[in-house]
């Protein structure tokens, strides 16, 4: 989990809105690409191409970064500037943990490993 760095301090560098992480998507209700930004969950802007929708949400996100650094409001930290330990506390029930054991033993694999080899497939 990273650090508390949702916000910046007013003496950290200024980010740009390239920093920031952006996805794409056809929307058929819209029938326009739509843009969001994963650090400005409320950021949204459309286009008729992809391109267009993600240069569309690139120049919301900067319209936004100037009106936070002219008002001195805080601006959330680009997941490409957060910090990362690699470490991270999961509660889980008995019965999963347990068959996670389970599974990591028949594997051969630490519980850690198999852990992670299943997050990693999941996510691909």
């Amino acid at each position: 989990m990273p650090k508390n760095e949702s916000i910046r301090e007013p003496s950290s560098p200024t980010f740009k809105a390239e920093d920031y992480y952006y996805s794409v998507a056809w929307s058929q209700e819209d029938e326009a690409f739509i843009g969001r930004v994963a650090e400005f969950p409320s950021v949204a802007a459309h286009g008729a191409t992809l391109q267009k929708g993600l240069r569309e949400t690139i120049a919301v996100v900067e319209g936004v970064l100037e009106d936070l650094a002219e008002s001195g409001e805080t601006m959330p930290v680009p997941f490409s500037k957060r910090s990362y330990s690699g470490r991270i506390n999961v509660r889980m029930p008995e019965h999963l943990h347990r068959r996670l054991a389970m599974e990591a033993e028949q594997q051969n694999l630490s519980l850690n490993r198999w852990i992670n080899t299943k997050l990693e497939t999941a996510i691909e």
